[in-house]
């Protein structure tokens, strides 16, 4: 059995304000079928990226664990510094906890949920 991934869902509280942070930053569309409940990016061949309404949404608290983050999405970009200064005018955070700012960098989004953005890697072949 092989399956395919169709979608990332994440909760938080207002799901047309994180859909529109994100397509902000990734470039992809509002998908039809958005709501004050719902709200979900598409690209052309990749899953939708969804945002539920959670009444009770609790921004988790990275990286202390207290709310934990229960995933994080993974970003490339051409240029970390410029990507980061880009996110931050959008409305994302840079926590003060860095693991590897050599490498890639931690932001969270506006609902609390952290990402990762790191160098575009050559492609092999």
């Amino acid at each position: 059995m092989r399956m395919r991934l169709t979608a990332v869902n994440l909760d938080c509280p207002d799901p047309l304000a994180l859909a529109a942070f994100y397509a902000q930053a990734t470039g992809l569309a509002l998908h039809e079928r958005s709501d004050d409940g719902f709200a979900g990016l598409v690209g052309e061949d990749g899953p939708v990226l969804g945002f539920q309404r959670a009444e009770d949404h609790r921004p988790p608290t990275w990286p202390t664990g207290a709310v934990p983050a229960q995933l994080h999405l993974d970003f490339e970009v051409d240029d970390l510094d410029e990507a980061v200064a880009g996110l931050t005018a959008l409305g994302a955070t840079v926590p003060p906890d860095q693991p590897r700012p050599d490498l890639w960098r931690v932001l969270l989004d506006p609902a609390g949920h952290p990402f990762c953005v790191s160098p575009r890697k050559p492609r092999r072949r």
